[in-house]
């Protein structure tokens, strides 16, 4: 749960101009497709470098998507541990899990001003497709997919 609150307090405070930019309705409406419960996971992975968490990702179903379908969400390293190669630790356990459940897609969202993720997820494999879900409605929004084999 702290790694899920340092990536929201993270990624919050690099979209707040962005978000200040927005009227009430669109705010809300962000707001609504970005939430996540905990009961919605199917998967959870979180990474440890001796006793300190040092990133987490997460699967659910992906809404709106076909069966075999599951969305990776709240892929978050801390900046300390960032360059070590831990985010594509999560993603290649994230797609693991995804085949052992039968998934034959993987679906994620991510902003225009998260270059890492965007580098990271074009260099393992993933292709860049139309909002899905809903992300429609956040300005500069990129999603992405994986066919898995």
């Amino acid at each position: 749960m702290a790694l899920r609150d340092a990536m929201n307090a993270e990624t919050s405070a690099l979209y707040a101009p962005r978000t200040a930019e927005l009227d009430a309705e669109q705010r809300a409406a962000v707001d609504e497709v970005l939430a996540t419960r905990d009961d919605e996971f199917v998967a959870t992975v979180v990474a440890f470098d001796g006793d300190a968490p040092a990133g987490h990702a997460a699967l659910r179903p992906a809404p709106g998507e076909p069966e075999g379908t599951l969305e990776v969400k709240k892929v978050f390293v801390p900046v300390q541990f960032r360059g070590r190669g831990v985010s594509k630790l999560l993603m290649s356990e994230l797609e693991a899990i995804a085949l052992g459940r039968g998934a034959t897609r993987l679906v994620l969202q991510t902003g225009n001003l998260q270059t890492e993720a965007v580098s990271l997820y074009e260099a393992i494999g993933y292709r860049a497709i139309p909002p899905y879900g809903g992300y429609g409605v956040i300005p500069a929004t990129l999603c992405f997919e994986k066919i898995l084999a």
